[in-house]
């Protein structure tokens, strides 16, 4: 990537007359509260008081001075004159109303009834620093996304109460940079180094909302009065600072945003469809490059399927899970950098994450030579029974836990019948000793978030109720750590998970992932199929 030290100063604070400043600002500060409002201002007031002086008697006003070793000292006048002019209007106006603009208008309405006479503050977040000028790529708030349907960083919803009832909605959003002043190729959100914004008046088309320039977001907001205010905390600090709210009533606002995700709409649902349709074709890509794995390392695994997501979709949904062998007993184990052996079990836990950020999750496990061994199969037709029965749990009208007590019960008899733990089983799934060898629960809501809507209460998320359109996943696992000296020696090592993702149905549950082979057999007909 270009380096911005190319044009940023560091040079002295006094220059010669008939040059200004770089009006840089350092890449290090995005992400950070407060600071891209802060900068920009300060190019302002050095442009504003550049302009006041006579040429002969103008300072330097190097808003980039903790910036080091750039090789561009100032920007000369000419070449300020020279950047301004002879751009084409580029704004679009072929656009049209988003597609998910009025599922999300519908979500804001449902949002809006929670918290009549309130006034609510959604923000988008901010880029995050890797280090000095890289950032992090930017995912947004998923709350946000629900309610918008937006992307853009820097942005915020906000839903202003009426007197008569209801919210007027709109949402901030950074403009397009001006070519009337140096902002767009030297500015802290520069057009020409970061690429090309929609404008406000692209944006209200796409989105269907009111949209206003973030720069005054915070402005407005302190000054904003009659209305109790609300605010998701933690998103974006610069916000949060410029309003009086109360913690406890914040995270109301945030629970109610998941509350809101834990049934998906038609759309949400194909989105998710999609997601998981991708991931589909990204296994059976790992399954195709596997010969390639072994001769190099879990990392080919990993970027196999990363290719993929990233051909079809915005990225992975999470860090791909590629564990080979004993890291197959690590349940989240995504360093991804240790050798793939043939007679070796591959736990492969991975989801294509959509252009709109909906992301699937599943999980097969694989025998890296084609075929399980008589212990791999062993363990391996045990968690798929106990996947069987918890998904046959999955229907409309059960309580969410039933899928993974179906499960765990059907994992705690094998265990106390192979001498693992002490039975009876129903005794040692009371006291929870099944856990030793499950490690996790079973299974979790799925949608924007790979663990989605994770701030809902508790009576509508774990305690409550199954309903058509909840989309979740079931996998059940059985991990026998290398180093656990209760079971015997040819059992360490051996990890096993398989999971699906399930949107429960009005007669039951229609599984999306079931695409992907799931019985031992049919794992080992589709590797002889797929295997390269």
């Amino acid at each position: 990537m270009a380096d911005l030290c190319q044009w940023q100063s560091s040079a002295p604070s006094t220059r010669a007359a008939g040059y200004r400043p770089g009006a840089a600002i350092d890449r290090r500060q995005r992400g950070r509260p407060g600071r891209t409002g802060r900068e920009l201002g300060l190019v302002r007031r050095a442009s504003s008081a550049l302009a006041a002086e006579e040429p002969t008697q103008r300072k330097v006003y190097d808003v980039a001075k903790g910036r080091k070793n750039g090789l561009y000292s100032g920007i000369s006048e000419e070449l300020s004159a020279l950047m301004r002019t002879g751009w084409a209007d580029t704004e679009r106006h072929d656009l049209q109303l988003g597609e998910q603009a009025p599922y999300a208008a519908r979500r804001r309405a449902a949002l809006s009834a929670r918290f009549p006479g309130e006034r609510l503050v959604i923000p988008a977040g901010n880029l995050k620093v890797r280090s000095n000028d890289d950032t992090y790529p930017f995912r947004p708030y998923s709350g946000y996304v629900h309610m918008t349907g937006d992307q853009a960083r820097d942005g915020a919803l906000v839903l202003e109460p009426r007197a008569d009832g209801g919210h007027d909605a709109y949402c901030y959003q950074l403009p397009r940079d001006s070519r009337d002043n140096d902002e767009f190729w030297t500015g802290a959100t520069a057009e020409l180094w970061m690429g090309r914004r929609r404008s406000l008046a692209e944006s209200e088309i796409v989105l269907g909302l009111s949209c206003r320039d973030v720069r005054t977001a915070a402005r407005d907001l302190a000054a904003a009065s009659g209305a109790p205010t609300r605010i998701v905390r933690g998103i974006d600090l610069s916000l949060e600072a410029a309003v009086t709210t109360d913690e406890e009533r914040d995270a109301e606002l945030e629970e109610a945003l998941s509350d809101l995700r834990l049934v998906k709409d038609d759309w949400e649902i194909a989105e998710l469809r999609e997601a998981v349709d991708s991931t589909v074709r990204g296994f059976n890509d790992v399954i195709g490059e596997l010969s390639r794995a072994i001769a190099s390392s879990e990392r080919w695994i990993e970027g196999t399927f990363f290719r993929r997501a990233r051909l079809e979709g915005n990225s992975v949904g999470y860090g791909s899970i590629c564990a080979a062998g004993e890291h197959a007993t690590i349940m989240h184990w995504t360093d991804n950098d240790g050798p793939v052996r043939p007679g070796d079990l591959l736990l492969l836990d991975a989801g294509v994450e959509t252009h709109t950020l909906y992301t699937a999750d599943v999980t097969r496990t694989l025998p890296i030579s084609g075929t399980f061994t008589p212990l791999q199969r062993k363990v391996y037709d045990a968690v798929y029974e106990a996947q069987e029965a918890g998904m046959a749990a999955v229907k409309p009208g059960a309580a969410y836990r039933d899928f993974h007590e179906a499960s765990q019960r059907h994992l705690a008899a094998r265990l106390v019948e192979w001498g693992f733990i002490d039975g009876p089983a129903d005794r040692a799934y009371e006291l929870g000793l099944q856990r030793r060898f499950t490690m996790a629960g079973t299974g979790h809501m799925l949608g924007l978030d790979v663990h989605d809507c994770a701030q809902a209460r508790h009576e509508e998320y774990v305690d409550g109720v199954l309903e058509p359109g909840m989309v979740l996943t079931v996998e059940p696992g059985l991990y026998f750590q290398p180093d656990d000296l209760t079971v015997p020696e040819e059992w360490r090592g051996i990890g096993v998970r398989i999971e699906d993702d399930l949107v429960v149905t009005d007669d039951g549950h229609e599984n999306l992932s079931a695409g992907l082979p799931r019985s031992a057999d049919d794992i080992e007909a589709w590797m002889a199929r797929f295997a390269g």
